[in-house]
């Protein structure tokens, strides 16, 4: 089967979306031929039977050469691919139902958002199936949708035996937000004993510009602002850190809680769906991982989905 993928950028070394690199790798051992469609594109290095076609973001071109490039790929490599995965962003399948149905591409969709709208129900009705990890997703409620692994590669994310945690460390990694409540993470590590340093890793959009200040001004000289990280650096800061703290709450199954789990770091979670993960210890929260969120039992079960 070949499969042609949509996704909003391809980058090994992309802060937010360097796993879906990882995720292309394993596409390509199930599929004879994957044909990607990004926004925009960086560095990567992928199996020779995956094709990255890039709209344009990174040479800054306008939004019509976007929508021109997009049309092009569709009906250009219409022999290339038998079925469409859309990762995340609804309006490639919004702006490309009509010419996938006139070729009769079925349309399979991954969106895990917990907010939606009447688009997001244009989207799903336009859809063969719609995948989906956390079960308070908006998308969870239709009848097509199926619920999936997170999908972490546990062969990257792993402890380090020869990589000693250090004692009252703590990490938080995630974009600056208010929706993932870095100001109430630096509130509370504020109240902490003073043997207790903290690690912050992530930046701001343009928008939360001005959360960032204040988060930054309330926050004790014991926390480290790092900025953005990589794959490798994110794996780097689990791996040395004795505590992994995340305050999204529930109606989001945030990929970083299973990379540090997989990594054996312990949990600090806002999450009450997750709140169980807490009280596991190092080697059961690996393999919780491994059972239930890995990125080999995602694949196995996308490839039978899509069948």
């Amino acid at each position: 089967m070949k499969l042609l993928i949509l996704t909003q950028k391809v980058a090994q070394d992309d802060p937010i979306l360097g796993f879906f690199h990882c995720w292309l790798i394993q596409f390509a051992k199930h599929y004879e031929q994957v044909s990607v469609i990004c926004l925009g594109k960086g560095t990567y290095s992928l199996p020779s039977n995956v094709r990255v076609y890039s709209l344009g973001k990174e040479e800054r071109k306008s939004k019509l050469t976007y929508l021109w490039r997009f049309y092009k790929y569709i009906w250009s490599l219409k022999g290339e691919y038998d079925a469409v995965f859309v990762h995340m962003n609804q309006e490639y399948v919004l702006l490309g139902w009509k010419s996938w149905r006139l070729l009769g591409k079925p349309i399979y969709l991954w969106r895990n958002h917990a907010q939606g709208n009447f688009f997001t129900r244009l989207a799903v009705m336009f859809s063969r199936k719609v995948f989906y990890t956390s079960p308070q997703s908006y998308t969870a409620r239709f009848k097509k949708a199926v619920q999936m692994p997170v999908g972490i590669d546990t062969d990257f994310f792993k402890p380090n035996p020869n990589v000693t945690r250090q004692p009252h460390t703590i990490l938080f990694l995630g974009r600056i937000a208010p929706v993932k409540k870095v100001l109430e993470f630096v509130e509370w590590f504020n109240t902490l004993e003073p043997e207790f340093i903290a690690t912050v890793a992530g930046e701001a959009l343009s928008k939360d510009q001005a959360y960032a200040i204040e988060v930054r001004k309330k926050a004790s000289d014991r926390i480290k602002f790092i900025g953005p990280v990589t794959q490798v650096e994110a794996l780097k800061l689990y791996q040395s850190h004795e505590l992994y703290v995340n305050k999204t709450p529930a109606g989001s199954f945030d990929k970083t809680i299973f990379e540090a789990a997989a990594c054996e770091t312990k949990l600090l979670l806002g999450n009450q769906d997750l709140k169980f993960l807490e009280s596991k210890s190092d080697s059961e929260l690996r393999q919780f991982v491994i059972e239930h969120h890995s990125l080999t039992l995602l694949m196995g079960k996308l490839q039978r989905a899509l069948s």
